[in-house]
């Protein structure tokens, strides 16, 4: 993934750069996911928030890593509790490394 450079709104090509995803699919989740509205600018353009963002990426990991298929994925998205749905693949990878921080320390107890 390319470094995301903070701002209020990003295109739709910026998002496909951060994502790699193609521009038809992010149209085509809008149309499938509640949770995926990006507004448009004047132009007619969307610009995409942050939490579309997050939201995008969650969407991608339970597709493409998890294998939900798209009813799937809108029923955990609609069960699931908030910050489930909220995490980015940034905080998972955060998380993983917390985990086998602690695993380590586990280990060197046991022996």
């Amino acid at each position: 993934m390319s470094v995301i450079v903070k701002k209020l709104y990003y295109s739709i090509s910026e998002v496909c750069e951060m994502t790699q995803l193609k521009q038809y699919v992010l149209r085509y989740w809008e149309n499938e996911f509640d949770i995926l509205q990006p507004s448009k600018n004047r132009s007619g353009n969307r610009i995409y928030t942050k939490e579309d963002i997050d939201n995008i990426v969650v969407i991608k990991r339970l597709l493409y890593e998890e294998k939900y298929t798209i009813e799937g994925a809108k029923k955990v998205l609609a069960d699931g509790n908030p910050q489930d749905r909220a995490r980015t693949g940034l905080d998972t990878i955060e998380l993983v490394k917390e985990i086998k921080s602690e695993i380590g320390a586990i280990i060197e107890d046991l022996k």
